[in-house]
Formats: structure tokens, sequence, C-alpha cells
């Protein structure tokens, strides 16, 4: 869709959803918000985290919902690399950057008002406190914008609703000690502000709150439950250069860079389980559908953890031979440059050898891994080939067994623990020569286009 288009759309769903609610509808303040959102949300850095991504979580959710998915990624920013002078103007009398930090002001410094009390009591922030990347920062600025933005069509009480949906939005929170999960915390603080803020809402209209926010968080996550594993890895590759902007320099990124990418993403895979992925809260989602997104998650998890695993350790040997050459290579010297539709280019992968008898899979991951490594994903990346040449060389060589061990070298390679000599001379004879084989045969062939 084009930004255009986006626009529109998002217009069209604010308005709508306004209405719904018997606000007041200001179409030129809505326009101008809704021109405001895609700009940032079609930033350079912005790959998965974009006008698709809100109007897929809004849809099929009544108006809080849809307001709320349109507000809730807007700020971003480790993604964004800082939060854009067009949005800042609607939070900065409320925070301060201090050094890389942001933070939120103490009075009297602080002019506070009766909406930035509320979100920051409906996220269980106080004064001073230093905001964190993964602990709220990004999905508290983005409910306070929304909330100031849409404080003269709107109610606080809404404003509230829908502040306590962008909070759910923030993502994979495990049960603390004492049994109570982010939702009861979520139900606490809506009581609490009921109160001081004289909502005049009932316990089952607050619980009828939190469900809808559990509604929410779940959709914006649901990716991770995709019945398609190919799917799933491939919203995974998007989300991969948001937090590593060197991979937009196509054919110039180093292996390095790559391979610090693939490491961090298998790391996050590792720390992930279906219980903090998806929520449940008093029957919402149902106990049959939340079972089976619990169980699709674990597929999911356990086909990516194979997946970035196996990749992680074919670059680890490519990380070490290219050491051989420089300590900055980028990933293109040793591999070859990305196809182009319209000419030819010489990769790495057409001189590496058939396996005449390749190694079975031995479970039914195996061979989905297997079958992702070597026809490739579903979708094209701009920074990176469907398939994986080396990763399925190495497997049908040595099998996913073997390529386990060395996952685990290859993590003390990256530690410092193992040298790239090391790491090299513990792979397997045959694997490593024809990979080093395969890399002269590239550069011989760059040598010979140069001699023509």
């Amino acid at each position: 869709m084009s930004t255009a288009k986006d626009k529109q759309k998002c217009l069209d769903c604010l308005t709508q959803a306004i209405t719904d609610l018997n606000g007041q509808v200001d179409i030129e303040q809505l326009t101008k918000i809704s021109n405001l959102i895609i700009q940032t949300m079609t930033g350079p850095w912005r790959s998965f985290h974009t006008p698709n991504h809100i109007f897929e979580v809004g849809e099929g959710g009544d108006a809080i919902e849809v307001i709320s998915a349109i507000f809730h990624d807007l700020v971003y920013v480790q993604v964004d690399q800082g939060i854009s002078v067009n949005i800042s103007r609607y939070i900065s009398p409320y925070i301060k950057q201090d050094r890389e930090q942001l933070v939120i002001l103490d009075p009297p410094e602080l002019q506070e008002d009766m909406i930035f009390r509320m979100v920051t009591m409906l996220f269980g922030f106080e004064h001073g406190q230093p905001l964190l990347p993964m602990s709220g920062q990004n999905e508290f600025l983005s409910a306070l914008i929304a909330v100031k933005a849409l404080e003269n069509m709107l109610p606080l009480a809404i404003l509230a609703e829908i502040s306590a949906c962008i909070e759910a939005t923030i993502p994979f929170r495990p049960q603390l000690d004492s049994g109570l999960t982010c939702s009861d915390l979520l139900f606490g603080r809506l009581v609490n502000a009921n109160e001081i803020f004289h909502f005049d809402w009932g316990d089952q209209k607050i619980a009828e709150i939190v469900k809808r926010a559990v509604r929410l968080s779940n959709r914006d996550v649901e990716n991770f439950a995709s019945t398609n594993s190919s799917r799933f890895l491939n919203n995974t590759w998007n989300l991969i250069p948001e937090t590593n902007h060197d991979l937009k320099n196509v054919n110039s990124y180093s292996v390095h860079g790559y391979r610090v990418s693939i490491q961090k993403m298998e790391g996050f895979m590792n720390f992930l389980s279906p219980e903090i992925v998806f929520r449940r809260y008093r029957n919402e989602p149902n106990e049959e559908d939340y079972y089976k997104l619990l169980a699709q998650t674990k597929q999911n998890l356990e086909v990516a953890r194979l997946y970035l695993g196996t990749k992680l350790t074919s670059i680890a040997i490519l990380e070490a031979l290219s050491f051989r050459i420089g300590r900055d290579i980028s990933l293109s010297t040793m591999m070859g440059e990305l196809p182009l539709e319209d000419r030819p280019v010489v990769g790495l992968e057409q001189f590496l050898p058939e396996i005449v008898i390749p190694q079975k899979p031995s479970s039914p991951v195996e061979a989905e891994v297997l079958e992702l490594l070597d026809k490739g994903r579903t979708v094209d990346s701009s920074y990176d080939v469907k398939n994986s040449p080396v990763a399925t060389f190495m497997v049908k060589s040595i099998g996913f067994t073997e390529m386990q061990r060395m996952l685990d070298l290859s993590k003390e390679f990256f530690k410092g623990n193992l040298t790239s000599e090391e790491l090299m001379a513990s792979c397997d004879p045959y694997v490593m020569s024809m990979i080093k084989n395969a890399v002269l045969q590239l550069f011989d062939s760059r040598k010979a286009a140069l001699s023509q």
C-alpha cells in the first residue's frame, strides 16, 4: 500500500472509531495526526513495525482496540534512533534526555496534568523514573502521545481504556514470584485510577477493559502462532534489520555484523517461552483457543531455534575463515553479492558440491528446518537470500547433532574463548575443505572477470 493510501486508511479508521465512541471528530486535527503516524512508521529503519502491522493488530477489534493499535508502536526509540521532532512535541513537557536515557521529569520541572497523571498511573511509573527500552518505554510514550493527541475528542475515561490497551502491548513479561501476571497488575492500576478519576466503573467493567487489552496484546504477537513456520520466520527476518541498521547497506555489511544480528535473534528465541508470548485473563481467550496458541508457538519456537542456531554455526565458520583476510570483511566478499533480477551474479553456493548421500533428519522439526534452509523462506528480504546454502551443505554433510556441537563451540569463539583457527580445526575436515575451496573458486571467478 502506498503512503498516501496508508494515511487515508489511518484517517478513516480513527474517524470511524471516534464516531463509534460518540467523540468529537475533528477532521483537520485527525488528518494531521494520521499523517504524523504514517510518516513516523514509514521511517528508514522500519521493516516490521510499519503501517501494515498496526492495521493488522487493529483488524477485527472494537473502536478502542483500533485506536490503540494505531498508536501502540508510534514510538520505537531503538529502531528510529530517537524520537522525531514531529511527535516529540506531545511528550517533551514530561520527559528529558539524560545522556543516552530518557527520564520522566520531576516537579517542579514537570508541569503535571490530569492526562499525564492518568497514563503514568496505568503504567505504574513514577516521577524521575528512567525509561527502559524493554520495560515499557516505547509503549508509555506512545500511549502518552495518543491521549494528548485525542484529549479534545474523547473523554478521560475512554482515553484511560486506550492507555490500558497500549500498556498491555509491552511484550514478553513473565509471571511474578507472587503469582500475579501483568494483567492482574493492570487490573489493580485500573481500580486505583477509577477511584482517583471517578470513572464510575464497576469491577466487571474493569475486568472487561483488561480482557480487551489482552485481546489486543495477543493480536500484536499473533505471528508467533502462525500455522506456517516459514511465515513466522519471514516476519522474524523483517525484525532483524530494525535493530541492526548496517544490514540496510546491502552487499557491504560485514560477516561479523550479520553474525551478531543472527546471534541476537537466536538468543532471543531461546529466551522466549509460549507462556510469556500469549496471555490469558478470565477466560480471554477461552481455554481451547489459548492452548492452541501455546502449542503452535512452541512448534514455531522449536523450528526457529534450530534454524537460527544452524545458520549461526555456518556464519561462524565463514567469520572464522574471513579472519585470514581481515577483521572487517563484508559477507558479500565471502559469499558473493545478493542476486539481482536484471543480471546474474556468481555466488558461493555455485561452488559447493552436492552431497550424494545426505544425513537424514531425525525428527519432523529437523526435516522442516532442512527444507527451510535448502529451499528457502517464502518471502525475499532486502538484505538476505531466502535459502542458506552453506548451512544446507553443512547439515547434509554432518547432520544436526554435529551442527549443535559446532554451535556450542561457535559461541565460545564469539566469547573469545576459542580462536578462529581452533574453531575451524574442530569442524569436519571435509566440510571445512569444501567451504574453503568454494571461497577460493569464488575469488578465482572474480580474478577471471578482472582479467577479461
